[in-house]
């Protein structure tokens, strides 16, 4: 789950980590009251999407005026944002975050994420901050410093100095950082983050440290440990697919292509989208219909499916483990009676009763195209479209 920047750094304050003054604005606030309420002659107007890259794409200002700060926030509030992150479809821009000026000697890149390969969370940072930090990372590795965290031990002091050289730190900044890296730390063991990113964070002419951005990713599978972050959540942010498949408690993640799948398992779910990809075709989604395989859930998944407009043709893929096939086909045969099919659906399902499976899908009214195999499957539905 993610949150906005603005969001994000009223959790970094929560945690004793020094962000900027700001104020989160809609269409019906006052962005000049916003502005002269945070005080001083120059401000940032920042558009608050789920989207990195927001100021190469034109949705970050910086203003010296009242004005100024009204016209930012009118273009951006008017404006669909486009970043390498959006996509071409862009997202469209609800809030804002006006924010006092700070004067910048230094922009640096701090991040904390789980590293999944020596299952422990690891620091990446780097003196070469700002918006360029990928072009650094391919270019010049050299210059990223990765301190991966003992889990067991937690983040020590000899990690933080070392930190702090790495991002060319001296006097006061190193204590600075010391204690921003330890509540950072915090901030991401108690809410059960899985990646926290501040690009950059910057030193002031007056030599203080300052999370400038912030960026916060949390584990989903935690979340039931905390209603406060859940309360942050925004719709608008989310595919309207997947939340609505959430709500339905499907596992649905939309993707390019434009072949549906209905899978039950994760694992049998990669390896259909792999074979599909293989023979020659482009998944349209990751989808998860669960070990029972109801006719109930079948019917969501469908319809779920079926909204993406970008959809051609369905693969049903079902190993009958825990579920009867018989029982999956006579589901499947309901749900596809029950929608508006217009595309063709191959269906695989093998395991227990799978013969008998066959020939309730065969005997069907709805003209579906059965494999034999999950390679077949693959190449039917390829060329059913």
């Amino acid at each position: 789950m993610n949150v906005h920047e603005y969001q994000a750094k009223q959790i970094f304050r929560e945690f004793g980590i020094p962000v900027p003054n700001g104020k989160m604005c809609t269409r019906d606030d006052s962005v000049r009251e916003a502005a002269q309420e945070l005080g001083g002659d120059t401000w940032v107007v920042k558009a608050q999407v789920h989207a990195g890259g927001r100021g190469k794409g034109g949705g970050v200002r910086v203003v010296r005026s009242l004005e100024e700060a009204e016209k930012a926030a009118d273009d951006i509030l008017n404006m669909r944002l486009v970043t390498a992150q959006t996509g071409e479809e862009g997202r469209e821009v609800r809030k804002v975050l006006v924010e006092e000026g700070v004067a910048i000697q230094k922009e640096l890149y701090l991040s904390m994420l789980v590293d999944r390969a020596s299952n422990a969370p690891v620091i990446i940072c780097s003196e070469a901050g700002g918006m360029e930090i990928e072009e650094v990372a391919a270019e010049t590795p050299e210059k990223v410093l990765r301190e991966t965290v003992e889990p067991n031990l937690g983040l020590r002091t000899y990690q933080t100095r070392r930190i702090a050289q790495a991002l060319g730190l001296s006097g006061q900044t190193v204590r600075q950082a010391g204690k921003m890296l330890s509540n950072l730390y915090r901030l991401f063991q108690e809410t059960d983050a899985s990646m926290v990113e501040i690009n950059p964070l910057v030193v002031t002419e007056s030599g203080d440290l300052i999370a400038l951005d912030a960026k916060l990713q949390f584990e989903d599978n935690a979340l039931f440990r905390h209603d406060e972050i859940v309360a942050l959540r925004d719709i608008d942010e989310e595919d309207p697919l997947e939340a609505q498949a959430a709500e339905l408690n499907l596992s649905y993640i939309r993707l390019d292509g434009n072949i549906g799948c209905m899978v039950n398992g994760a694992g049998l779910a990669m390896a259909t989208m792999d074979l599909i990809q293989y023979v020659g075709g482009s998944p349209a989604n990751f989808l998860d219909v669960g070990g029972g395989a109801s006719a109930a859930s079948v019917e969501k998944a469908f319809r779920i499916i079926l909204a993406d407009p970008r959809v051609k043709a369905i693969l049903i893929n079902i190993f009958g483990g825990i579920v009867r096939c018989d029982r999956v086909a006579q589901g499947v045969a309901e749900a596809a009676g029950n929608v508006d099919l217009k595309v063709p659906v191959v269906v695989r399902l093998e395991g227990t009763n799978a013969e008998e499976a066959r020939e309730i899908l065969e005997a069907s009214t709805i003209d579906f195209v059965v494999a034999a195999n999950l390679r077949e499957a693959a190449e039917k539905v390829v060329s059913a479209m």
